[in-house]
């Protein structure tokens, strides 16, 4: 309860129902007792004073129920007409003032609690899709891991952006163990842009350079390696102008190697424009030649053919000139 605020938005709605019924019945009931405790001084009831004085406090409340139903209609300010306070009385007055000015607080308070757990963006969040499974696969030129994220409304999310970040522990060279280590992973989303336009559902892609921390790892290494990625989906919802938030992980069981995503966006051919099937969203498939390594040896490997192809060349080039 550190975060009352946060805490009542976070509630279910039972319980919020259960509080607000339990605020109105409770303020009721306490004014009820106050305003019986001062006609009970003042000596207004027909068993206190049986000569039945016109000077009360309160007209009609004959005993603690009037009381109630006195509360009630002070509160909700419904006044059928029959009880009232008097000015015979001044902490009858000023008793109903409180009350009309804290009746005034709880509606503020019960409203704006009903307003923000309508219109916080919970529930889009579970509208944006997630692939099951992450793939490492080639794309244009370079290893690169993968998801894919989807929007299944037709509502669109306003700058949406998306980050991926890599957590594992580790050991510094002083020894140090760092148990949760972040790292932000880059993206390219084949755009200046760092917005993501999600109205067809897209891949999201990670291109594993010299930086990224899975270069080093290869098909084989997925499984003895303990690491998670997350990815993170950001935007504000187009109805309220909230900001709603998404995420995932994978953890390398959940990475396929030498996989792609399986299209689900095609032409339409009778509609205008594209038609998305979501049924395949999380489908994937082997290539047929897959990567066998990490990129790290993959670059190894084109470092070592360049110095091959110029060793050669270089050798051309001296047996011309000798011939010469």
């Amino acid at each position: 309860m550190a975060d009352p605020l946060t805490t009542c938005i976070d509630l279910r709605w039972r319980y919020t129902l259960l509080i607000f019924v339990f605020l109105y019945v409770a303020s009721w009931i306490v004014f009820a007792v106050v305003y019986y405790i001062i006609s009970l001084i003042h000596e207004d009831f027909e068993w206190q004073t049986p000569s039945n004085s016109v000077d009360t406090c309160f007209s009609d409340i004959v005993d603690f129920t009037s009381a109630v139903l006195f509360s009630y209609e002070t509160q909700t300010t419904i006044g059928y007409g029959g009880r009232h306070p008097t000015e015979k009385c001044p902490s009858a007055v000023f008793a109903v003032m409180v009350q009309s000015v804290l009746s005034t607080i709880i509606d503020a308070f019960a409203i704006g609690w009903i307003i923000a757990k309508i219109s916080r963006p919970k529930k889009r969040a579970e509208t944006l899709l997630f692939s099951n499974k992450a793939v490492i696969n080639m794309r244009d030129g370079k290893l690169c891991l993968m998801v894919r994220v989807g929007n299944l409304r037709k509502s669109v999310l306003v700058e949406a952006n998306i980050r991926m970040q890599l957590v594992r522990s580790r050991i510094t060279e002083e020894g140090e163990h760092i148990p949760f280590e972040q790292i932000d992973l880059d993206i390219d989303l084949g755009n200046d842009s760092e917005t993501i336009f999600l109205v067809t559902p897209q891949i999201i892609v990670h291109p594993i350079e010299e930086d990224s921390p899975l270069y080093n790892i290869g098909p084989d290494d997925l499984n003895s390696d303990a690491f998670e990625v997350i990815i993170i989906l950001e935007g504000m919802v187009e109805a309220t102008g909230g900001t709603t938030q998404a995420r995932a992980s994978y953890m390398p069981s959940e990475i396929e190697w030498g996989n792609r995503f399986k299209n689900v966006v095609t032409r339409g051919q009778k509609e205008k424009g594209y038609l998305i099937n979501f049924s395949h969203f999380h489908e994937t498939y082997p290539t047929k030649n897959p990567p066998k390594c990490s990129a790290k040896e993959m670059d190894e490997l084109e470092n070592a053919d360049s110095s091959e192809i110029f060793a050669i060349e270089k050798s051309i080039e001296n047996v011309t000139s000798t011939s010469n």
